[in-house]
């Protein structure tokens, strides 16, 4: 604001020598820098203050837009929980129809299979069912089993070959089998003269 420099001052500190003398020029000293303290300590103080208001009202700014971004969120939170609810709805209604629908088929099956039950059989009907389980057995191969793979029954002999005891009768004991001798650890196939 004013352009004060150090000529300046010296010529005003002069002229206050001048004017107010030796005597008295201490005392408006002091006087003057208790006024230029307090008048310091005023600026500082509404500085501050200045300060603690710019910083208050960021912090309220900060937290106005953090409360924003959490409203935000949670409205697309509930917006996707309200979705999911309603897929999950349309689903278990989806589905529930089609229980509905095979429960009415099962139950209209159910009341066939009782009006056939109760009506008098038709020979020419229950003679066709007939054909086609025996055709239906005859090409199951479970129920006949090709002959060439089949394998033959084992011979008598066939058993004692294996060791096997054969019993021919319920009343009859069984034959015991001749027990081989184990080969001894000193013959190494060889005869002995």
């Amino acid at each position: 604001m004013f352009d004060i420099g150090f000529s300046e001052i010296f010529v005003i500190a002069i002229v206050a020598l001048l004017v107010l003398g030796p005597e008295r020029l201490p005392k408006a000293a002091r006087f003057a820098g208790l006024w230029v303290r307090r008048a310091r300590a005023q600026w500082h103080s509404v500085k501050s203050e200045l300060e603690n208001e710019l910083a208050a009202e960021e912090l309220k700014r900060s937290l106005r837009e953090t409360q924003d971004s959490l409203r935000e969120a949670q409205q697309g939170f509930n917006e996707g929980l309200d979705e999911a609810r309603n897929r999950i709805k349309r689903e278990q209604e989806s589905l529930q129809r089609e229980l509905d629908a095979l429960d009415r088929d099962v139950r209209g099956t159910s009341a066939q299979a009782e009006d056939q039950t109760a009506s008098p059989a038709d020979p020419a009907t229950e003679r066709e069912q007939i054909e086609e389980q025996s055709l239906a057995s005859s090409s199951d191969p479970d129920l006949n089993p090709d002959p060439e793979t089949m394998e033959s029954p084992a011979s008598r002999d066939d058993v004692y070959a294996r060791g096997m005891p054969v019993e021919t009768d319920s009343e009859a004991e069984p034959v015991p089998v001749p027990a081989r001798p184990a080969p001894s650890a000193s013959d190494d196939g060889a005869q002995r003269r």
